[in-house]
């Protein structure tokens, strides 16, 4: 890792998103963890199986604390949330957690299906990508199923090359460096 320092602090940023809506992208809390259930609820049942690989309807207890507590050394969790104070929703997300390859990281993301389409997921993508370059991430990649063609399309915007996985010819990985950051 480099000289920075892994628990760098996470400014909350506000966006606008296509359809006027002003919506705060931030570091998870450990108090979000009820709000975060209830995204997971907000994913239709194929949402799910693209982002977990498997229909999930609520994170199971070691994920979800995985997930409000990430190691600051090795995972960023960001939320997209609307509302503000005691009314805030979280309405979609994005992680990293570090591979066992020094400098390489791995994403994921995932935007409640009531907020698909409206240009959150690339704001999302470009802050977790630049908060991973100033901790020391050098190359960041992610798995995606063959068949969730929005998502593969959408990592080849951000510069992310579309490689065979490991996993078989169901997943495919995308993977890329991180310089330049958008």
């Amino acid at each position: 890792m480099s000289d920075v320092t892994a628990g760098t602090e996470v400014e909350p940023v506000e966006i606008e998103l296509r359809d006027g809506r002003r919506v705060t992208l931030r570091a998870i809390r450990e108090d979000d963890a009820d709000r975060l259930q209830e995204a997971i609820r907000g994913l239709s049942v194929e949402s799910s199986y693209y982002r977990f690989f498997s229909a999930m309807p609520r994170l199971p207890a070691k994920l979800l604390e995985r997930a409000t507590r990430p190691e600051p050394e090795r995972e960023l969790q960001l939320v997209a949330v609307a509302g503000d104070g005691t009314h805030e929703t979280i309405i979609g997300g994005a992680r990293y957690a570090a591979l066992t390859t020094a400098g390489d990281c791995e994403f994921a993301v995932a935007i409640v299906d009531e907020w698909h389409g409206l240009g959150l997921a690339r704001p999302l993508m470009e802050m977790l990508m630049r908060i991973a370059r100033a901790r020391g991430f050098q190359r960041m990649e992610g798995y995606v199923l063959t068949a969730n063609s929005r998502m593969r399309d959408f990592a080849k915007r951000l510069g992310f090359a579309e490689m065979a996985s490991s996993e078989g010819p169901t997943v495919r990985l995308v993977r890329r460096d991180l310089h330049p950051v958008p």
